[in-house]
This record gives structure tokens, sequence and C-alpha cells, in this order.
């Protein structure tokens, strides 16, 4: 039986899984010449002539902040590919995190914000929970004020990147298994969650319209209207007609940003929604060759057109993280 809720954390790990290996890639003629026309999983390639890890660093204050374990000796260093040991198909680190949130809310009958982030630092400090290279600078800004002593509700930052959207498919996904969806009830419950990492009101306002749209459509409003309805602050019907006959990398590229910020690439990840409304493949692959931070406009993306189609079964044949999302083994599940 199609289920949309679920169906949407089904899409989004698909459209995360697609960019991977093209993530952050901003000269579309190299995410060509490196990877050629997309039409599948991929595993990433170095070098990645895009990667920022040469001029990033971290430096954990002690224990308590040492998540990026034996990845550490790549940063600093030029052409390393973020996701450089992931094999095809699989996630990046903010939405394996999605799965142990969806795991662990459905295993506790309902969802305890403390009881998530004691999962949450339990998950980072764990040496080869994951094998991602890159950690976003949201995390490293909550460990680092988790080592300072701060209490782990008080570990958020104001950071406005997209990539803050990535739990909301799998929250919304975890209400409907456990059968206490209701819209007013979801949507206060996801943006607290939200909160406990990204206290920006940008990114506040993003969850709660993608939230409202999710319930929309799994409530049968066709997905183009329920992009209009609820995403007036992005994106206006007369734009996505027009942009809708232009080359996706001319709209997501010259008229927005493939960047990470909001509200940009909010209204991207919308507009690549609304022109693939009917077609899931044909949208999750237009989002990962835009390049940019096609990862996490991938929860958006992949999340709305899998809440409004069925997902093609080659997707999920090899989709690494379909047996992670199983909450009948015990928790936390390790990456292999």
């Amino acid at each position: 039986m199609f289920d949309p809720l679920q169906n949407s954390l089904l899409g989004a790990l698909v459209a995360d899984a697609v960019s991977m290996p093209v993530h952050w890639y901003y000269d579309t003629n190299a995410l060509d010449r490196d990877y050629g026309k997309i039409t599948g999983y991929m595993a990433p390639k170095n070098p990645h002539p895009d990667s920022i890890l040469w001029r990033s660093h971290y430096t954990p204050r002690n224990q308590k902040a040492d998540i990026l374990h034996d990845q550490a000796q790549y940063w600093g260093q030029r052409g390393i590919h973020y996701h450089q040991f992931l094999p095809a198909g699989d996630n990046t680190l903010n939405f394996l995190l999605a799965i142990q949130l969806y795991r662990s809310t459905v295993r506790a009958g309902r969802y305890d914000p403390d009881a998530w982030l004691e999962l949450y630092a339990q998950l980072m400090r764990t040496p080869n929970w994951h094998h991602d290279t890159y950690v976003e600078e949201y995390h490293r800004a909550f460990f680092d004020r988790l080592a300072q002593g701060k209490s782990l509700r008080s570990c958020g930052i104001d950071d406005l990147h997209i990539g803050g959207l990535t739990p909301v498919p799998a929250l919304l996904a975890a209400f409907d298994a456990l059968d206490e969806s209701e819209l007013e009830h979801d949507v206060e419950l996801v943006r607290k969650h939200v909160a406990l990492t990204h206290q920006n009101v940008r990114v506040d306002v993003a969850a709660e319209a993608l939230t409202r749209m999710l319930h929309a459509v799994a409530e049968g409003t066709d997905l183009r209207l329920a992009i209009e309805q609820h995403g007036l602050h992005w994106v206006k019907r007369g734009q996505l007609v027009f942009w809708s006959e232009l080359d996706d990398r001319l709209v997501v590229g010259r008229h927005l940003t493939p960047a990470c910020y909001l509200p940009d690439s909010f209204g991207a990840a919308l507009f690549l929604a609304w022109k693939y409304a009917n077609d899931f493949s044909a949208g999750v692959l237009a989002n990962a060759r835009c390049g940019g931070d096609n990862c996490h406009r991938g929860a958006v993306v992949g999340s709305l057109l899998g809440a409004a189609n069925s997902i093609p079964e080659d997707w999920l044949r090899h989709l690494q993280s379909l047996e992670r999302l199983r909450c009948d083994t015990l928790e936390p599940v390790f990456t292999d």
C-alpha cells in the first residue's frame, strides 16, 4: 500500500544517495567531465575539484568534541572528496542521523528530544559509526559548545543551511508509523526538533512549510498546488511556470543559488519538485545534476516527489540504507 509520508523518507534518502558523488560541485562543467550524464547511483571519485576541505579546520577541545576521528587526517588537504569512502547508493551523514531519528522514535513509541540528543552525542563520538569525511559546521559547533560544558539542550547554533531540514521527512514518517501523525502536532514537534541544532528563523519557517506541504500531499492535494499554497515565501506560481521552460542549471545557478544557504536553497528545491512533480526519477536526477548542495536540497526534492509518486523499484533495490531503516534490530545501527 502506498503511504505518502513513509515514501517521503525513502524519497529523501534516494535523492541524497544520487547526489552524493557530485555533492558541492559548483563547476557543472567539471561535474559533467567527472561523472558524465548521471542516470543512477555512483561512487565518489578523488580529486574533488571544488572541495574546501583544504581550508577547513576543526580541533576538538577535548574528548567530548572528538567527532572527526580517523577522518581528521584528510582535513586541510586539497582535492579530497567530502564522501570519499561511501559506496554507490549510500547516504551522507545528516541522512544517516535522520534514519536513526526515525528508528529510535519508532522503537521508543514516542518522540523524546532528550533521548535523541543523548543518542546523537553517542553516535557522533563513536569511531567508525559512519564513514563520511565531511562533518557540517553545525555539528562542529554543537560539540564544541558541549565540550565547553553546555547542556545538550543548549548546544544548537544560529545556522541557516538547508541541511537543517534533513530530519523533517524522518520525523514525519516516524509519527506516521506510530499512528500519531496530525498536522499541528507534527508542525510543533518538527519545529522544536530542528531548533535543537538550527536556531534560525528561516530554517524554522522552511521546516514548517515542508511539513505542511508533505501533509497536504499525503491528504490528496496535488504536489504543485501544495507547493504554491505553502511556498509563497520562496516561490510564486508565475516564477515557477517561467523557470520550468528554462534549463535547470540556469535557474539553480543564476536565478537561485545552488549553495546551501536559505532562503534561496529552499526555493531551488521547491522549483525542482514543482517542475518534476509527476516524475520522481527525473526530479532527483535533475537535482543531482544541478550540483551545489544537492544532497541537502534532496531532503526537500526527494521527500516531496516521494510523497506524490511511487518510487521505481531500482532506486530502492540499490539503496544502501534500506536495511538501516528496520526497527526490529538493536539500537543503534552501525555502518559496515
